[in-house]
């Protein structure tokens, strides 16, 4: 079964489903992540130009709540924090969204069908609460929800291809199709596409070592006080992360996956009145992972 596919574009329990294509990144049952992503530059009424760095923490925990022949359904709480750290001398025009002031709530629950031996229905759903819990409680935030089905088919033992519909509520409603494909063209080398979210060329330099050149969109949302009315306004960014990932699996335990790369942003809000100068630039990401443990059934 597919690695990523478990969560819009994350790794998790493989070992527990259906064996998918050799090579492919380690499971992560437990994740840690921090990214630093500087350069940022936004100019403000009165203010002027003030130079940021965006950096972000993000938390997961993976729970297998079904495991059968024909379903396996799991849990993964999860927890980030953002803030705009201030590189610019002088006051900080948006203090309240430094000081991990930024953050955001969720539930992942992730359903696999098998429908016969070469075919699966996967289906994924992100239900979160974001927003800056300095100006707003847990309770004035809306809830935002990512929803998606795939059908799944392995072609040949180097082959899957899939297809579906994803629908996000986050800030506005949201429809896209998914396309999945993955494809060894070597023993050590392929192809993995999971578009809206990621497409990817993977080399493995030894069984514990992988290399990547990929490209993977990012994409958040907080809701934040508005300026004008009662109802909270939005700091909404879409980028693209493009560049090289090696991920270090750590013998049997868990590993390492660094990625750098040129963040491009696609489209950027912040709050009312603010005037995106550079939001594209340098990004570096962390992550340092658990795998699932191995539990050895009794004969």
């Amino acid at each position: 079964m597919l690695v990523f596919l478990c969560t819009i574009g994350t790794n998790v329990f493989s070992q527990t489903l259906q064996p998918g294509l050799a090579g492919m990144a380690p499971s992560k049952w437990l994740t840690i992540r921090n990214t630093h992503a500087p350069g940022k530059v936004y100019d403000f009424p009165g203010a002027g130009a003030k130079k940021f760095t965006h950096e972000e923490y993000f938390f997961r925990a993976w729970i297998p709540v079904v495991h059968s022949k024909r379903v396996t359904v799991l849990m993964g709480p999860n927890y980030r924090t953002e803030q705009f750290e201030l590189k610019t001398p002088g006051e900080n025009p948006i203090s309240k969204m430094a000081g991990w002031n930024l953050r955001s709530y969720a539930m992942d629950i992730n359903s696999f069908i098998k429908l016969d031996s070469t075919s699966w229905l996967v289906t994924t759903t992100n239900i979160n609460k974001s927003g800056n819990l300095a100006e707003l409680s847990l309770k004035q935030i809306p809830v935002n929800y990512t929803v998606s089905a795939t059908f799944l088919r392995k072609k040949s033992v180097n082959k899957e291809i899939g297809f579906g519909a994803m629908i996000n509520k986050s800030y506005k409603l949201t429809v896209l199709p998914v396309f999945v494909f993955n494809y060894n063209y070597a023993d050590n080398a392929g192809i993995e596409m999971m578009l809206p979210k990621r497409i990817a060329w993977r080399r493995n330099l030894s069984p514990n070592d992988i290399l990547y050149l990929k490209a993977e969109s990012v994409t958040r949302t907080y809701y934040i006080n508005s300026l004008s009315g009662d109802f909270p306004g939005v700091y909404r960014r879409v980028d693209v992360d493009m560049g090289i990932s090696y991920n270090k699996k750590l013998g049997n335990f868990g590993g390492i996956d660094i990625s750098a790369g040129y963040r491009k942003n696609l489209s950027s809000k912040l709050i009312d009145g603010a005037v995106p100068i550079k939001t594209s630039g340098l990004a570096l990401t962390v992550d340092f992972y658990v795998q699932p443990p191995v539990f050895h059934r009794k004969r």
